[in-house]
């Protein structure tokens, strides 16, 4: 006999069918309650729970490339479910069987207390006596996603994407399914809307999650992949309704494959996914409650210290003494916290391809790095230096100590990119490499931050001691993240930047272990503004480091501009500040005077964007945090012909509130009114290409 399971936990709804013949549906999901009318009987069957795909098994209905109708999925029972409480909230598991194959499935649940978000993942279990070829599992499957409300899906959904480029990052678009192409003509299609990564740049196109709004229920759903590899994620049509599939890597995707003997587990990558009532901005909101949640505990998202690093349009990869003891001196009087030296620290010269060792140069610091590190803290800051530690170059003295099972394969041969050798973390000596790296900076040299760079993409994979390509590769970004936890409980103090050409790695496997990500390489000021205003919806405001590089050949308003991107995220102070004007000088440290007073609002606040989310051919850009009754306002003007512009913010149309400029103080230029009535802060900037900062309070 059949039965029903409900879940209601923290405002959300899992509601799942077990038929007479224990095949199971999962039939709503999300912050409405179920309605029985909203799905026809014989649709019933395309609510899967899961999907799995095993070698030498049939697929079924018209799926194209879509990992929907999967065998044995199609075939798996109900065996039991179980519910327990444990120090994150309650967690669901769903124990599925196929008796053709002995495979065992566990669809696991885990949701948050207070907190509109679960984490989604699948475990396999071969019970059987053969062993399984896996080529696909999904990590969360759910349909109907449109079946609120009276509107065609064509006429109320709204998907957001975040692209991501190297200096283009977080370059977020709504559409329209018909606007994607996946238009509701029939009832399922071998169309898709679908994103993928393959190789290790989690973040190499786009960034690793979605939110799909339906205008008319008033509602949107959420969903981030968090892994630091092979991804993939699809919308589709099945049985006349919506569905999304979400997961790691597959074998037609990403060539993965992995062979599951008697005996065996395998599990996937987990998604976080929430819903909420309301759209983009309340979906980002739970989202950047979740994230803080989630992520290691650590005091720098605390103290949200000042970084100075002295790369972007300042020595660019050329650290001597010489010239890094006035840069030092000049970070230390305008108040940094952290000064990092960036690349170049390890090579007399050109030493792209000859990365590896991690010692020091003595021809750039002849008295010793050590003496330059403790110059630095000797001035109140605590030092730094970058680090590459997953790569070796190709012209390395260190690859002298080594052999092939060091490093990726492929058909026999060394994968290479960009002169780099990608190293395996599988391999016990390659993390004893790391480890000893780790202690000799930290432990010798007396660093407290390490920006850890990563500028190469290794592909699909590797071949070494694994069942395909995206197995090695899979195998390879576990062992990275175990090898990065065991080190941050060996030093829990030290923080470690996550960097990859900037932003090309930004996914929460890395940032619920990291503390700050670098979000750019952007060289041109004015356009890291749109990256800066986007990034909040990409990860929490104080974990996105943004670069503020004063020019030597700038004015005024450009030090304004700079210091507006970081202010209400987390400084990466670069430039040459000990060749700016005094005057130059004060705006900067004015800021960084400012940010220190606001800084505890920024770690929790939450964004919100008056202009909607901002675009390269915007002409003005903004991006605000709330907390309480009050929110700050960044704003530019980029190149608009007009000099003001009025900037709606949710949930004040009719509110009393008093507005200030709050950076730059006493400068000409630039200044706002408060308009109750209609809600907005109206500001006028009179110049193209300039920004302030804007404080608005509630009476």
């Amino acid at each position: 006999m059949g039965k029903r399971i409900e879940i209601s936990e923290n405002g959300l709804s899992l509601v799942f069918d077990v038929t007479e013949n224990r095949d199971v549906r999962l039939l709503n999901g999300g912050v409405l309650p179920f309605e029985e009318g909203r799905i026809e009987e014989k649709a019933e069957q395309g609510f899967r729970v899961l999907e799995v795909q095993l070698s030498g098994e049939d697929r079924d209905e018209y799926h194209g490339r879509s990992h929907r109708a999967s065998y044995p999925g199609l075939r798996m029972k109900y065996a039991r479910h179980y519910e327990e409480r444990n120090e994150t909230g309650l967690l669901f598991a769903l124990e599925m069987n196929d008796p053709a194959t002995g495979l065992e499935t566990v669809s696991f649940y885990q949701f948050h207390d207070g907190l509109a978000v679960f984490k989604s993942w699948t475990e396999l279990r071969n019970k059987g006596a053969e062993e399984l070829g896996v080529e696909y599992v999904s990590s969360f499957s759910l349909n109907g996603l449109a079946k609120d409300g009276a509107l065609d899906q064509d006429d109320k959904m709204k998907l957001h994407l975040a692209h991501n480029g190297w200096q283009s990052e977080v370059q977020w678009r709504s559409n329209t399914l018909p606007e994607l192409g996946l238009a509701h003509m029939t009832d399922r299609s071998s169309k898709r809307v679908s994103l993928s990564n393959t190789g290790s740049w989690a973040a190499a196109e786009h960034l690793p999650m979605g939110l799909l709004e339906n205008e008319e229920a008033g509602t949107t759903l959420f969903w981030q992949i968090e892994h630091n590899g092979s991804w993939h994620w699809e919308l589709l049509n099945q049985f006349d309704h919506l569905s999304l599939l979400a997961s790691g890597p597959s074998e037609h995707d990403h060539g993965w494959w992995k062979k599951l003997l008697p005996g065996e587990s395998f599990v996937s990558v987990p998604v976080a996914v929430g819903f909420v009532r309301g759209g983009f901005e309340e979906g980002i909101g739970e989202l950047t409650r979740y994230r803080r949640a989630t992520r290691r505990p650590n005091t720098d998202n605390e103290k949200l210290r000042i970084i100075f690093n002295d790369y972007m349009n300042c020595l660019w990869g050329n650290p001597t003494m010489e010239n890094l003891l006035p840069l030092i001196d000049a970070a230390a009087d305008v108040g940094c916290e952290y000064f990092c030296i960036d690349c170049g620290w390890y090579s007399p010269g050109k030493w792209w391809d000859g990365v590896g060792e991690w010692l020091p140069s003595k021809e750039r610091f002849p008295e010793g790095i050590k003496h330059v590190l403790d110059y630095i803290r000797g001035k109140g800051m605590i030092p730094g230096l970058w680090l590459e530690i997953e790569v070796m170059g190709i012209n390395s003295p260190k690859l002298a100590e080594t052999d092939d099972s060091w490093f990726f394969m492929r058909h026999g041969k060394r994968v290479k990119d960009r002169s780099r050798y990608q190293l395996d973390f599988r391999n016990p000596a390659v993390v004893a490499h790391a480890d000893e790296v780790i202690r000799r900076l930290v432990e010798e040299y007396g660093v407290g931050y390490i920006k850890m760079d990563y500028n190469i993409n290794a592909g699909v994979g590797t071949e070494t001691d694994a069942d395909s390509l995206g197995e090695g590769l899979l195998g390879h970004n576990r062992a990275y993240l175990e090898w990065i936890d065991r080190t941050f409980a060996t030093y829990p103090e030290l923080v470690i930047e996550n960097c990859s050409s900037g932003g090309m790695r930004m996914d929460y496997a890395m940032l619920s272990r990291h503390s700050i990500q670098s979000t750019s390489d952007q060289e041109d000021y004015v356009k890291y503004a749109q990256i800066a205003a986007s990034s909040p919806a990409a990860l929490t405001p104080e974990q996105s480091a943004i670069w503020s590089y004063p020019l030597r050949e700038g004015d005024d308003e450009e030090v304004v501009f700079n210091m507006v991107n970081a202010l209400l995220l987390r400084v990466h102070q670069s430039g040459h500040l000990a060749e700016l004007s005094a005057p130059r000088r004060e705006l900067v440290r004015e800021a960084l005077d400012l940010y220190k007073s606001i800084r505890g609002d920024i770690r929790e606040g939450l964004p919100f964007w008056p202009l909607g989310l901002p675009k390269v051919e915007d002409g003005w850009v903004s991006f605000g945090l709330r907390r309480g009754g009050k929110r700050y306002v960044a704003v530019w003007r980029i190149d608009a012909e007009e000099s003001e512009t009025a900037l709606p913010v949710s949930g004040m149309i009719g509110k009393a509130a008093d507005c200030r400029l709050l950076y730059p103080q006493g400068k000409p230029g630039g200044d706002c009114v408060w308009d109750g009535e209609a809600g907005a802060l109206k500001v006028r900037l009179e110049r193209i290409r300039t920004a302030r900062l804007f404080e608005v309070t509630e009476r």
